[in-house]
């Protein structure tokens, strides 16, 4: 799988450095596991339903439960956070979380201390383009990934452009596998 260029082209890569694609699962969930304090910050696209009629924000939860990782609701989410009884540790609209996370000395969601990798989880693409814009230029004390279908080059990690519904839901379930599975 390659690169392609997204859907929300216009000026994008302004600067050297774009987002490493990581294709397997196992190298996604080995970078989470490396992390001290991530946290998952979930958007309104996960409120969408799958093919066989699973919430996005299922694997979300899934994902933060296994991963050991708070959750940050933005937009609507807090509501289908709470209709899975997930509770999430926080609620900020994308930009005050952006704003918070670049923040060196911010103590994070739960008060112990700012995160060291900050995951995307349905955020549109512009606004989560240009939020993980400013954590690049902004923010040098933390990394960035991106759990959505398409490549996001300001991230520090991110997946591939899946033209496939079935093959991106098959990344997120192998994420899911190699988290739960001890190092």
């Amino acid at each position: 799988m390659s690169a392609v260029i997204p859907r929300h082209r216009v000026n994008v890569l302004s600067g050297l450095k774009s987002a490493k694609l990581v294709e397997e699962a196992e190298d996604y969930a080995r970078l989470i596991k490396k992390a001290k304090r991530p946290l998952l910050v979930v958007g309104p696209l996960l409120l969408e339903t799958t093919g066989d009629g699973k919430l996005l924000l299922e694997y979300a939860v899934e994902i933060a439960k296994v991963g050991s990782m708070p959750i940050c609701a933005t937009a609507q989410t807090k509501g289908g956070l709470d209709k899975l009884g997930a509770k999430p540790d926080s609620v900020y609209d994308a930009v005050e979380i952006v704003n918070a996370l670049k923040d060196p000395s911010w103590k994070g969601v739960r008060g112990e201390g700012n995160h060291d990798l900050v995951l995307f989880f349905g955020i549109r693409s512009d606004l989560g383009n240009q939020s993980l814009s400013a954590l690049k230029h902004f923010a040098p004390h933390l990394k960035t990934m991106t759990l959505c279908k398409h490549y996001f080059p300001n991230a520090d990690f991110s997946v591939p452009n899946f033209k496939k519904d079935a093959k991106w839901l098959g990344f997120l379930e192998g994420v899911i596998e190699n988290l739960k599975k001890g190092d």
